[in-house]
C-alpha cells in the first residue's frame, strides 16, 4: 500500500498534504488499521527499507570536482574547498557554528544502479525474462534485438567468461538536457538526467518506462559540457564493481549467483555525443567516424562547415559520379576511397594519453580543430572492457532524421530565415559549382536577383501544400494533429515535434512535394524510403548492406541539386547509419524517443 501511495504521488504530482489526507481516509475506512501508514512520512520511511537508496554528493559550485570517496583511489570526501578553483564547499553563514551540520553550496543526487538491477532478479515478473536474449538467439541474418547485432556477438567472443552466464546484464546509457521549469522571466535552467536501461529483456519490455532507471541528476543551471565526467564518477564506479560481479539472488532459479554487467553504448543527440565521447561534434571534424580524414570544408561566405562533395569517395571505384567535373565541385574528380574505420584498439591508443577531466580539469588540447577534435579522455575509458566495444556511442537517428527533414522542408518550401538557399548560399554556389542558372544576377538598382531554383516551390504551390496539411486527418495514435502546426496565411509550420517530422519524412514527403520536377523529387523519395527502411522493427543484414551502398548515391544525387550550404553534418551522418545498424541492431533500441518521452 505504501509503494502504491508513493507511485500515486510520483505519477500525478500529488502534494504531500493530499497524500496525508488519503492515508487518513484509508485509516478511517478500514477496520484493520495495523500496517497502514498514518501519513506520507510513514509511507516514505517504510519504503526506504527496500534498499533502493539515494545518495547526496557535494560538488564544487563550478562543477570542477565531487567531494566524494571511492575504492579506486579518490579521497576527496573530507575536503572543504575545490582542488582546482579553491572555492568553498560549504556556505559561509554556517562557518563558526559547531552545533549545526554544514550546508553545502551545491549537491547532486545519485541513485545507485546495483540494487535496481538486483531487484530485477528478485521479481518473478522479470527474473525469468532476463535471459530472453540467450533463449531466443537466431543465426538467420535477421536483426530484431541488440543481441543479434555484431557488437553484441563481438563482445561475447572477446569476453567468453562474461557471456557464459546469460543472466549477466548488458546496459545502455542515455543523457540529455531537460528543462524542468517554465522559462517565462527567469534565466534558462536545464538539468541533465542520466538514464540506464538493460537490454536482456524481450522487445516488448526492453526500453519501456519501468525498465529505464534514473541513475543520477546533474543539476543546472547550465550545460556541464566536457565536465559531465565529473558527475558520472559514482555511476562509473558502480559499473566497475558490476564488471567484477555482485552477489545476487535469482528468484526464478532459487539460487545466488554473481551478477555482472557491462555498458554496451551510450545514446545521445549529437551535441551530447561530443560531451560523452570526448570527440567534439563541432566544426569540420564533427563526424566521429570520418574524424580528421573528412573532406568537409568551410564555406567562404556562409563561414560554416559544409559536407558538399564528401560522399563520392564512398561510391564504387568505377561509378560515373567520380569522374563528373561539372555536377559537383567544378573541375574536380574523386579518386580517394572511403575513410578507414578505426578499430577500438586504435582509438584507445589515441586517447590513452589524453588528459582526464576528473584529474586535470577541462583543458583545450593543442591542435584542436586543426588536426583533431579531441577534448578529453572520456571517463568511459576507465571501464576495463570499453576498448572492446565495437559501437561505443550511437548516432541518434531521431535527431538526424528530424534535422534532415527540417532542412529539406524549409528549403523546398522556401521558408524565410530558415531556408538553406539564401543569398550567402548562392554566392558560395558560384565559387564551388558550375550552375550559372542559379547564380545571383546584378540589377540596375544595385541589388542582386536570386533566380528561382527548380528545387523550390512557387508561392502558390507552397500555399497548396500548407492547405493540404491543414486539412489532413491522421489515424488515431499514428501521429499528432499536424493541422495545429500549420499557419496557411504566413506559410510556415510551427511547433512540429520530432515524431511529426518522422511521420512527414517517411510517409507524407513524397505526396507533399509531388509537384517538383522528377529529377528533384526522386532523390527526395529515395531519402524518405531510406529512413523508412532503417526504422523498421526488424532488419536484414543483406538489406543493410544494400542500404549502405545506396545512401552515398542518394546523397550524391542531392549534391547535384542543392547548393553547398545545404549540406551540414546532419546531411552527412546518414552515410554511417546503416553500418551502425549492423553493429547495434534495430534503431528503436538506440534512439532518443523513449528517453525524451
Amino acid at each position: 500500500m505504501c509503494v502504491r501511495l508513493l507511485a500515486c504521488k510520483s505519477n500525478w504530482k500529488v502534494p504531500d498534504q493530499c497524500l496525508d489526507f488519503i492515508c487518513q481516509m484509508l485509516l478511517d475506512a478500514t477496520p484493520i488499521k495495523r500496517g497502514l501508514p498514518k501519513n506520507y512520512y510513514d509511507a516514505k520511511k517504510l519504503v526506504s527499507k527496500l534498499g533502493l537508496e539515494t545518495k547526496r554528493i557535494d560538488y564544487c559550485v563550478d562543477g570542477c570536482m565531487l567531494f566524494y570517496d571511492n575504492e579506486y583511489g579518490k579521497n576527496d570526501g573530507e575536503l572543504i574547498e575545490c582542488r582546482f578553483c579553491h572555492k568553498p564547499r560549504y556556505r559561509n553563514h554556517n562557518t563558526g557554528t559547531t552545533n549545526k551540520k554544514p550546508v553545502p553550496v551545491k549537491a547532486m543526487f545519485y541513485l545507485p544502479i546495483i540494487p535496481r538491477l538486483q531487484r530485477m532478479f528478485a521479481s518473478m515478473q522479470t527474473a525469468g525474462q532476463m535471459t530472453w536474449h540467450y533463449d531466443n538467439r537466431r543465426s538467420s541474418g535477421i536483426l530484431r534485438h541488440p543481441s543479434d547485432g555484431e557488437a553484441w556477438k563481438h563482445f561475447d567472443r572477446v569476453h567468453p567468461d562474461f557471456a557464459i552466464d546469460p543472466r549477466n546484464v548488458r546496459l545502455g546509457l542515455c543523457s540529455d538536457g531537460f528543462t524542468p521549469y517554465i522559462q517565462a522571466s527567469t534565466a534558462p535552467y536545464s538539468c541533465w538526467p542520466i538514464i540506464v536501461t538493460p537490454y536482456n529483456l524481450p522487445p516488448e519490455m526492453c526500453m519501456s518506462k519501468p525498465y529505464m532507471f534514473l541513475s543520477c541528476v546533474i543539476p543546472g543551471p547550465s550545460n556541464p559540457k566536457a565536465g559531465i565526467d565529473v558527475y558520472l564518477q559514482p555511476l562509473i564506479d558502480d559499473l566497475r564493481r558490476l564488471w567484477n560481479g555482485v552477489l545476487t539472488y535469482d528468484i526464478s532459479r532459487k539460487q545466488n549467483f554473481m551478477m555482472r554487467a557491462a555498458l554496451m553504448w551510450t545514446i545521445n543527440d549529437f551535441p551530447a555525443y561530443g560531451m560523452l565521447s570526448g570527440w567534439s561534434t563541432h566544426g569540420r571534424f564533427a563526424c566521429p567516424h570520418c574524424m580528421e580524414h573528412t573532406k568537409a570544408f568551410t564555406l567562404k561566405n556562409a563561414t560554416k562547415p559544409s559536407w558538399f562533395d564528401s560522399h563520392r569517395r564512398f561510391l564504387s571505384s568505377d561509378h560515373a559520379f567520380r569522374r563528373n567535373k561539372n555536377a559537383f565541385k567544378k573541375g574536380e574528380v574523386e579518386i580517394d576511397g572511403p575513410p578507414t574505420m578505426l578499430t577500438p584498439e586504435e582509438v584507445w591508443h589515441r586517447v590513452m594519453n589524453l588528459p582526464k577531466v576528473i584529474e586535470d580539469g577541462v583543458l583545450r588540447l593543442d591542435g584542436h580543430g586543426q588536426r583533431h577534435n579531441w577534448t578529453k579522455r572520456s571517463i568511459f575509458w576507465d571501464l576495463p572492457y570499453w576498448k572492446d566495444n565495437l559501437l561505443r556511442h550511437n548516432l541518434d537517428v531521431m535527431h538526424i532524421e528530424k534535422n534532415f527533414f527540417d532542412n529539406i522542408f524549409n528549403t523546398v518550401m522556401n521558408v524565410s530565415d530558415k531556408t538553406k538557399d539564401n543569398e550567402k548560399a548562392r554566392k558560395d554556389l558560384a565559387l564551388y559549382c558550375r550552375r550559372k542558372d542559379l547564380e545571383l544576377k546584378p540589377q540596375n538598382n544595385g541589388k542582386m536577383l536570386k533566380p528561382k531554383a527548380n528545387y523550390t516551390l512557387t508561392v502558390e504551390q507552397a500555399k497548396l501544400v500548407y492547405q493540404w496539411i491543414k486539412e489532413l486527418r491522421m489515424p488515431d495514435g499514428y501521429s499528432s494533429n499536424l493541422a495545429r502546426c500549420v499557419d496557411v496565411d504566413k506559410r510556415k509550420m510551427i511547433g512540429m515535434k520530432s515524431h511529426d517530422c518522422h511521420v512527414f519524412m517517411e510517409c507524407l514527403l513524397p505526396i507533399a512535394f509531388s509537384s517538383l520536377p522528377v529529377h528533384v523529387l526522386n532523390p527526395l523519395i529515395e531519402v524518405s524510403n531510406f529512413f523508412k527502411d532503417l526504422c523498421s522493427t526488424t532488419l536484414r543484414e543483406d538489406d543493410l548492406s544494400k542500404m549502405e551502398k545506396n545512401i552515398p548515391i542518394i546523397l550524391c544525387k542531392l549534391e547535384r541539386i542543392f547548393p553547398p550550404g545545404f549540406f551540414d553534418s546532419m546531411e552527412h551522418l546518414p552515410v554511417h547509419l546503416a553500418y551502425e545498424a549492423k553493429l547495434g541492431g534495430p534503431v528503436q533500441y538506440r534512439w532518443m524517443y523513449p528517453f525524451e518521452r
